[in-house]
């Protein structure tokens, strides 16, 4: 590839801001105790040679900076002193005089790059440390020790350029210039030349074409007529297949599985995209702490593009604990250990255990929760998962008391990269105290579910949304009742401006139970029930429900439920989030709506690498008489 660039009358040059690099390094003693070392310093950071060197070690020196930008456009001056690290680290110590005129050069060249950036392309920089220009100073610059020395920063911007003449040439000939941000008359940024480069050489992969290169790529500035042109050139190479695929890295987790479960095999066409997501799919197996695919640089001799996937294998047992609180369900416990390579083809075991309402209830009143959950990715093919699990619990809500054990077996396939689709049996035994009596329940059913998911990030999501709807059908053996619950929810979000710091968000939910003849045919643990931290908050824990005469829970067959939120980011890390939520529960198949209820609260949010740290305080807007006045919330993750 060839990069051209052509200086006055006509000039350009590609600089990125944060490329230009200086490493000073000043060789200097103190005195020791100590073995000998070998003494210089760089950036700060000081090594020592041996005894018998004397000299002094390199002194930090303070500086004033005086920076003018030389425009009153805003966004041009920030660019310009978020470039300066003279100006970011301002107030701190530099290493040496050296050290201060290798900071002032780098910065002149950051901000000739940001200027660049903004289309300013006769930009000027001037830099003077203690009154001498910067390329006047000596090699070896000594200002006298006088305190701070003094540096300025001027900025002559000019004027801002636009694109002139387009021309696409080679394998990239043809194309459509705007689709790569090339405009004629539009202001003619560096960084859109670099990616409408880097553009067309994605273009030209997908198409199947790994060899794909850049040319030339060849920027004019014309400073009379303040204007760029581009001459982009490329070379797709011939069109070829996934050749022969190694596994490389692997120690414990079967190689052949590795390659099986990545679906890039011998013979499908080249697709980037496709690369891409073996490597994501591999990730989220847990077994592997990295995950690199590795195309190589020529094809083989019947036309194939060989490649390696190379993985480094992480810790495969792990334990966790973690916890909730809110002033409605008292605080919350959990703790986990788990295996993610059993067998070595990345089968996942996870022994777990909870327990909650603790504060809220006496010791035996609370609720707990253990279970044994196993995975085997690639079960049936490399879009299958079998799952199977064995669950027991003991809640005690305000609706009814009830111990449960369910055994649990499904396969989950993935039908695209955002669809999947799942089905199984599960049986479950309750005995269960409620409005109803005391009850005991054997209930066989067959979980049937579809999930639609084109979210950016599960853990964060800015845009896209996620849908499911289910089915359950079921039957209770004790009483020889059929019934069947069907649910379905969508989430979406929008982020608002390019830096995605105002998020709308929103969830609507709905489910239905139909057959059983009565409601208590049904077991308290499948009726619906809304309140608390997942549905609708500033209530208590499933507090929205139907009640009978005496005032008792009885739990519903349909429900609907909605929530809205404005997630605002303050600043890269600290978020504001006022909500509304809204549901109502009702004992007929279809809402009747007749009792509403609505609860509304801000909260707060701190960015992690593992998801937001969640705090939520809401009151309900039409209050139970006895009931939850306000509802206080903390969880890791968005709410939802």
């Amino acid at each position: 590839m060839r990069d051209k660039v052509n200086r006055p009358e006509k000039s350009f040059a590609f600089l990125k801001a944060g490329t230009a690099l200086a490493v000073a390094a000043a060789l200097a003693v103190a005195p020791l105790s100590a073995s000998p070392a070998f003494a210089f310093e760089i950036f700060g950071m000081k090594f020592f040679e041996s005894e018998e060197d004397t000299a002094d070690v390199i002194d930090p020196v303070n500086y004033t900076l005086t920076l003018n930008p030389g425009t009153d456009d805003d966004e041009l001056k920030d660019a310009i002193e978020n470039t300066a690290l003279l100006k970011q680290d301002e107030g701190k110590p530099v290493s040496g005089d050296l050290g201060l005129v290798i900071k002032a050069r780098d910065d002149r060249d950051r901000i000739l790059a940001a200027l660049y950036e903004k289309a300013r392309y006769g930009g000027v920089v001037k830099v003077t440390v203690d009154g001498q220009d910067l390329d006047q100073l000596p090699p070896n610059p000594e200002f006298p020790d006088r305190g701070a020395i003094p540096v300025t920063i001027t900025v002559d911007p000019g004027p801002v350029f636009t694109f002139g003449d387009i021309v696409f040439s080679g394998d990239a000939e043809g194309r459509n210039a705007a689709d790569y941000g090339l405009v004629p008359g539009a202001r003619a940024d560096s960084t859109i030349i670099l990616k409408a480069g880097e553009k067309m050489v994605v273009d030209l992969k997908a198409e199947g074409r790994p060899l794909a290169k850049l040319t030339e790529r060849n920027a004019t500035a014309d400073h009379k007529t303040q204007t760029v042109d581009v001459v982009i050139a490329a070379e797709g190479g011939p069109v070829a297949p996934v050749g022969a695929v190694g596994v490389t890295g692997t120690k414990t987790v079967d190689a052949d599985f590795v390659q099986r479960y990545s679906r890039i095999n011998a013979g499908q066409p080249y697709s980037p995209e496709a690369l891409t997501k073996a490597a994501e799919r591999l990730r989220t197996l847990g077994v592997f702490s990295s995950v690199t695919i590795r195309e190589a640089d020529k094809l083989a001799p019947d036309g194939s593009l060989p490649m390696t996937i190379e993985v480094s294998e992480g810790k495969h047992r792990y334990f966790g604990v973690g916890a909730q609180v809110s002033n409605t369900d008292g605080l919350g416990l959990q703790g986990y250990w788990g295996h993610r390579n059993l067998f070595g083809q990345a089968e996942s075991l996870r022994i777990e255990g909870s327990v909650s309402r603790i504060g809220q209830s006496a010791l035996g009143d609370m609720d707990y929760s253990t279970a044994i959950l196993f995975s085997k990715p690639g079960a049936f093919g490399p879009a299958s998962t079998f799952n199977a699990s064995l669950k027991a619990s003991i809640v005690d809500p305000d609706a009814y008391k009830a111990f449960t054990t369910t055994a649990a077996a499904g396969v989950s396939v993935e039908l695209s990269d955002q669809d999947t689709v799942s089905a199984g049996g599960e049986v479950m035994w309750s005995d269960v105290e409620d409005a109803f009596g005391k009850n005991k329940y054997l209930t066989a059913a067959i979980p049937i579910e579809y999930v639609r998911d084109t979210r950016d990030d599960k853990l964060n999501p800015t845009e896209g949304y996620r849908a499911l709807i289910n089915a359950k059908p079921s039957y209770e053996f004790n009483r020889g009742t059929v019934f069947s619950s069907f649910e379905g929810a969508i989430t979406g979000y929008q982020a608002l401006g390019e830096e995605k710091r105002f998020v709308l968000a929103g969830k609507l939910a709905a489910g239905t139970i139909i057959g059983g003849n009565e409601l208590s045919d049904i077991p308290a643990t499948r009726r619906f029930f809304l309140g608390g931290g997942g549905t609708v908050r500033g209530y208590g824990y499933q507090e929205i429900s139907p009640r009978n005469g005496k005032g008792k829970l009885l739990g519903g067959r349909s429900y609907v439920s909605a929530s809205a939120e404005a997630r605002i980011g303050i600043t890269e890390t600290i978020g504001l989030v006022p909500f509304l939520d809204v549901g109502t529960v009702s004992t007929d198949e279809v809402p009747d709506f007749k009792d509403i209820r609505a609860g509304a609260g801000i909260g707060l949010r701190y960015a992690t690498p593992f998801g937001p740290l969640r705090l939520d305080v809401a009151v309900p807007l039409k209050k139970y008489d006895g009931g939850t006045s306000f509802g206080v919330y903390a969880g890791i993750g968005q709410s939802f």
